[in-house]
């Protein structure tokens, strides 16, 4: 029987890590096709003046399931680092270290914030059933009270998402926020140190998780297609027929048969790469997927370190960026020496003002933040590098699940086609998560078949999954 043949669209964690897997368990034959000349997509690395950086801040959290963890220790070997997280959050013109910790929550937290949320938790002990309602901010506040949600979640999330608390849906509330209620909330703050107060890191970025992975599953045989944009999907006439993928690079086009296509893209950007068309009320349904976009800033400084913090992060309204990262800390890396880079994450809509303006003008933005946050340059940066991100975060606005119920049914109803990863099914999720989707796919192929009935299941499990920061 000849090997089936599976082409994926997008070489990220999701679509490497298919790929990886279905030459280890299925030795089907496999294509990616990915449009950047590297792996890993929005989790990729690359390289500034010998110092690798990400595409923002990435960790690989204690939470990665066991198996997924020994497959990629298997690619990585000893350059896989467990890494002490030192990251710290300011809340209220206070620095606390973060993740949390019941010290620092005692001494260090704005005494007001601290009686307002105690008073909250004492609140929601009592055995009222509360509505909890539809929106981002009524779960919050049913579950947290107005002084964290006031103070910390709904400035935070205003910045991410670019919307008011009340305009969003409240699945983004229990898949975004993990500590949803108080009573996770503190199991987060008093959890064993081993699992709050380490993450894993690769010792050349976070890209080398994805490029180690494409680099497996072609040694294995996998076909990678780095550079190549797909510009035309053609799906099956009827069983006995097979897809037909148009790729094209630099002028050259190329028509690729496949048994199956496995898309990891944004799903309306596959239905618009249909022939024949799409029904109408699919592509409508693609306007009621949105997108926060982001503005990577890159700050390359003529010193050995800036902090020994891995990453700070800002909730507060009148600071500009999240999270501010410094990627040689990631790895406690001591070279190259006499110099280091800042990663900012800026968040916008794509076309704004903020996402049009000049990598100095952003490099401003950034060193005005610090300046804000107490803990100024010392001096300007030699260097400002940018990276836009269109498709950063979905935005689980209110009612989102009726678009994307149509745009997910139209999907099941094409022959041999799946989506999965981050974009495929318009997630919040890890990368540990991505490969987990990636290897339940591959489980539910059999003998060139797929399971669909499995498939739902595992799509129940992915439902549960919660973000780790």
């Amino acid at each position: 029987m000849a090997e089936p043949h599976v082409v994926i669209l997008g070489g990220g964690p999701a679509g490497v890590g298919g790929a990886f897997y279905l030459r280890r368990r299925r030795r089907a034959a496999v294509t990616v096709i990915e449009q950047r000349d590297v792996a890993g997509g929005n989790a990729a690395s690359f390289e500034i003046d010998g110092l690798a950086v990400d595409y923002g801040s990435h960790r690989l959290h204690h939470a990665c399931d066991p198996a997924i963890l020994d497959d990629i220790r298997s690619v990585l070997g000893s350059d896989l680092l467990e890494v002490p997280r030192l990251g710290r959050i300011r809340m209220r013109g206070r620095w606390l270290r973060f993740p949390l910790k019941p010290l620092d929550l005692m001494l260090r937290l704005d005494p007001a914030f601290a009686f307002g949320a105690t008073t909250d938790m004492a609140v929601r002990a009592l055995p009222v059933k509360r509505n909890e309602g539809d929106t981002f901010a009524s779960v919050l506040r049913a579950k947290l009270g107005p002084a964290i949600c006031d103070g910390f979640y709904f400035p935070y999330a205003r910045k991410i998402w670019g919307r008011e608390p009340e305009m969003l849906s409240g699945i983004q509330a229990r898949r975004r926020v993990s500590a949803s209620s108080f009573g996770k909330l503190l199991r987060k703050v008093f959890r064993p140190r081993a699992k709050s107060g380490f993450f894993y890191y690769p010792k050349h970025g976070y890209g080398q998780i994805s490029s180690g992975l494409a680099a497996a599953a072609a040694k294995d045989g996998a076909d990678m297609m780095f550079g190549w944009g797909v510009t035309r999907l053609q799906p099956p006439a009827d069983s006995a027929t097979q897809w037909r993928v148009i790729v094209e690079r630099n002028g050259e086009t190329r028509t690729i048969a496949a048994d199956h296509v496995w898309s990891t893209i944004p799903t309306p950007l596959a239905a618009r790469m249909m022939e024949p068309a799409v029904p109408q009320h699919v592509l409508d349904a693609s306007g009621g997927i949105s997108y926060r976009a982001m503005v990577l800033v890159y700050l390359v400084l003529d010193v050995d370190q800036f902090s020994t913090t891995d990453a700070h992060y800002f909730p507060e309204p009148d600071i500009r960026s999240t999270r501010i990262a410094e990627p040689k800390n990631y790895r406690r890396a001591t070279e190259p020496k006499g110099m280091t880079v800042l990663c900012a994450e800026v968040p916008c809509d794509a076309d704004d003002e903020l996402w049009r303006m000049t990598d100095e003008q952003l490099g401003d933005v950034v060193a005005d933040d610090l300046a804000r946050a107490g803990i100024p340059l010392s001096r300007p940066p030699i260097r400002v590098l940018t990276r836009r991100l269109r498709q950063a975060y979905p935005i689980y606005l209110n009612g989102y699940e009726v678009p994307f119920g149509v745009l997910d049914e139209w999907a099941s109803s094409v022959p041999r086609f799946l989506i999965y990863g981050r974009q495929g099914l318009f997630a919040h999720d890890n990368t540990h998560h991505a490969l987990y989707m990636a290897s339940a796919a591959v489980d539910c192929l059999q003998g060139g078949e797929f399971d669909h009935d499995r498939w739902a299941r595992y799509r129940e499990e992915f439902a549960t999954h919660v973000v780790e920061d």
